[in-house]
């Protein structure tokens, strides 16, 4: 699971893209502007970006020229309806991680998002990380094990699950569409209710407070 910043200012593709990661269990932002994305892009909370090149306010070659020289090392991915050769080697000179022309298919787009956040995951970063602290909340990663405010708590093998993919993503709202998809799989019926239960579980266990309901949307793991 990932988290997607969209930076496009024509609604429908945004949320045709924005549908289509969530789908794969992503978690996504969509900025409409220039300015918004690139503040969003720079605050270090996304793990790709998908960048329009014909933005208002700033426009795409602007907001990756501003990133780059930043610092930031985010992976961007340009998805744009100019297709000349100039424009692509503006975009890749720039330091854009890929080119992708419109109308493009999503499965390319999604095959390509796969690629950048491989690349971009050294070994060092996925070994490195062996524990989790949000809000009083700690679980060890390698032993599986939790402990609320330095007190241990049992934890069956898919709350573990559940709590580590909160924990993750802790502050950005989770669907129950996407935890049932990443924690359960495609076993599970979309209708069932089965994440709400988990929750519960979690809640009781972890403190009624540590996971909000945001009404229509989903569940957020407070940090």
């Amino acid at each position: 699971m990932a988290r997607i910043l969209i930076v496009e200012d024509e609604e429908r593709i945004a949320s045709f893209v924005a549908k289509g990661l969530r789908s794969e269990g992503h978690v996504t932002t969509i900025a409409a502007d220039g300015h918004r994305g690139l503040d969003e892009a720079m605050s270090g909370e996304h793990d790709l970006v998908i960048l329009d090149i014909g933005l208002p306010g700033l426009d795409g070659f602007d907001v990756l020229e501003h990133l780059r020289a930043q610092g930031s090392s985010v992976p961007v991915i340009v998805l744009t309806a100019r297709d000349s050769v100039s424009d692509t080697v503006s975009a890749l000179e720039g330091g854009a991680d890929d080119y992708m022309p419109k109308p493009f298919r999503f499965a390319e787009l999604l095959a390509r998002v796969r690629l950048r956040l491989r690349q971009h995951s050294s070994p060092e970063q996925t070994t490195a990380r062996e524990s989790l602290d949000v809000g009083g909340v700690h679980l060890d990663l390698r032993t599986r094990r939790a402990t609320v405010d330095g007190r241990s708590v049992d934890l069956s093998a898919r709350e573990f699950t559940l709590a580590e993919t909160f924990m993750l993503n802790a502050g950005n709202v989770l669907s129950r569409e996407q935890l049932l998809d990443h924690v359960w799989g495609l076993d599970f019926d979309p209708g069932s209710n089965v994440v709400d239960v988990y929750v519960g579980y979690l809640r009781k266990k972890f403190g009624s407070q540590t996971i909000a309901t945001v009404r229509g949307m989903g569940y957020r793991f407070n940090s």
